[in-house]
Parts: structure tokens; sequence; C-alpha cells
């Protein structure tokens, strides 16, 4: 079965909705199918401050449910439904809807976004939004004077934890590790910030707390003849290990860093084939904030709009 529109948007959360609201009023009859996780990654953060036009804040899957509202007021056809194969080999491109459907589309954007890395613990999920987080620039703010811990040694760990030495009382660093694999001037910020304490070599077991974050059991040199564990009191945890963008379904079509975030023309959300566009954390490995993914999201469709005009299509 298959259906031919001129805008496919693959995935939601701020970029693909706001390219549905741009589209959609561009008269591009958008279609977007909103992927495993409608909303994106905000639907898993409780409290958003940051994001403009909401002076007392919002939450995530509230702000999420805006957007979709107001591109579905300007006619975007919103589905569930993700993406799970595509064929980029020519004009029409095709996308394959939960491995039934194919929609053939004259202008594709694709809004899939990232998944941040986590360790696999239980207890993440239990605290999911009540202490554990992966953006410390989003969610730092609630932590001020409080105590925090950071999971990493690389140069986004070190990024974080000092972005939130500005904010808690203190900051844990912990490093599987007997070295940070960060580069040298992130090493020495965060060796020479009082306020943060690397703890090498140690690993997280577990976190504890009544409905929120209070503490973390680690071990310290596993398997060592001086194996030990170790409590530290803290109220938030945050993850920085890293993302994986969701890019998958193209790469046999679409270029790619080496990690796999989408490359676009620089200052624009052009890919390597014409007429499709990326936007938001799927080709954004350093911001990845739901206002510049917003912003990504209205380039994409001004950009897919001018590619239909300049074809005639």
């Amino acid at each position: 079965m298959n259906e031919k529109v001129r805008c496919l948007i693959i995935g939601s959360g701020p970029a693909g909705y706001t390219a549905a609201i741009y589209a959609a009023r561009a008269n591009l009859n958008p279609v977007l199918y909103e992927g495993m996780q409608p909303g994106g990654q905000l639907t898993t953060t409780t409290e958003v401050e940051n994001f403009p036009g909401y002076p007392t804040g919002t939450t995530g899957p509230e702000l999420m449910e805006d957007l979709k509202k107001q591109a579905e007021r300007f006619g975007a056809d919103i589905r569930f439904g993700s993406a799970t194969a595509t064929d980029l080999s020519s004009a029409p491109y095709k996308v394959t809807i939960d491995g039934e459907k194919v929609i053939e589309t004259d202008t594709l954007i694709l809004s899939t976004g990232a998944t941040a890395k986590y360790l696999g613990l239980a207890d993440e999920n239990k605290y999911a939004g009540s202490g554990v987080s992966a953006c410390a620039t989003c969610d730092g703010f609630f932590y001020r004077n409080m105590k925090v811990a950071v999971v990493g040694g690389g140069d986004t760990a070190c990024e974080e934890a000092i972005y939130l030495s500005g904010l808690a009382s203190k900051v844990f660093m912990i490093v599987r590790k007997p070295f940070l694999r960060a580069s040298k001037i992130m090493q020495e910020r965060v060796l020479n910030n009082p306020k943060i304490e690397v703890l090498f070599e140690h690993e997280t077991l577990g976190l504890t707390g009544d409905k929120f974050v209070q503490g973390a059991t680690l071990v310290k040199r596993r398997g060592q003849a001086d194996e030990e564990n170790v409590q530290i009191e803290i109220d938030g945890f945050f993850l920085a290990i890293g993302h994986t963008p969701n890019s998958k379904i193209v790469k046999p079509w679409i270029e790619t860093d080496e990690v796999g975030y989408i490359k676009t023309i620089p200052g624009t959300p052009r890919t390597n084939v014409p007429g499709v566009f990326a936007a938001g954390d799927v080709a954004d490995p350093h911001y990845r904030q739901a206002i510049t993914a917003a912003g990504s999201g209205c380039q994409a469709a001004m950009e897919a709009e001018r590619f239909l005009s300049e074809k005639g299509l």
C-alpha cells in the first residue's frame, strides 16, 4: 500500500513538530510520523523553564502537546508510527512505516533525535525525572546549592561537571578508569575546580532515596584485592557518557560522522541528498536543546518549501 506526499517528516519532538508547523503554513500538506517516543526526549523531562514563551515554566509533555496541537491547527497530518526502512536512491524517496506501508515523498525531513546512553541500572528508570538526568544544561538549575554526580570521563562529562559547579554546592565525577579521557585543557579545568571531586576507578552500583535520589552506591576498584563499596550523598545523578543519534535507517544514503550524527551543509539543514533535510539532535552533537532543535526544524521546513518551489512540485 503506497501513498504519495510532498513533505514527509520522520520523528517528533521540538524539531519535528516545528517543521510540521512551518510546512503546514506553507501549504506543503506535511505528514509526520511520531516515532517510538511521540514528543521525543522532552516527554521524559518534568520541568522545562528555559523554553521561550513560558515565563512560569512548563513540563516537557505539556510543551510537546502544545507544539503538536499548533501543527495540527495548520493542517499537519500527525500520525503514530515509526520509519523502519528507507530508499533514498532516487526521488521521490521511499520510506517504509512499521514494516508495511510505503510513503513516497518529494521532500524528507529527518528529526529522529538522539538517544542518551545510560548505564543500564534499574534505578535509572526508577528515578527518571526525579534526580536522574542526561542533560545538565536542561536540568542543572533545579540542583542549585545541592550535591550532584556526573558519570563519565570525557569532554562532555567535564563540560557538564564544570557547568554544574556553577550551580551545585558539590560535584562528584564518577570515572570508571584511573584517568580522564577528556582533552588536557578540560582535565585541568576539572582538576583545578574546588567544587569538583573526581572519583577515579569508581562505578555506580545503584541509587538510593525515597521518591527522589538521595544517594548513590559505588564500587571502587571493582575486581581488585582492595575493592570496596562507597556511599555518597547526592541529590542529582547526571549521565554524560554520550548519545546515539537515531540515523541508522538512512545511513546507506545519508552522510554521517563517525558517531552517526547526520552531516549537513554548514549553516543549513541540507544533507548530501537533494530534498532531504536533517533537524534537531540527529544532526546536532553540540547543543541538544529544545530551542535549537525547534530552530533547525523551522529551517528544514523552509528549505523544503524552497526546494519544492524550485522544482515546480
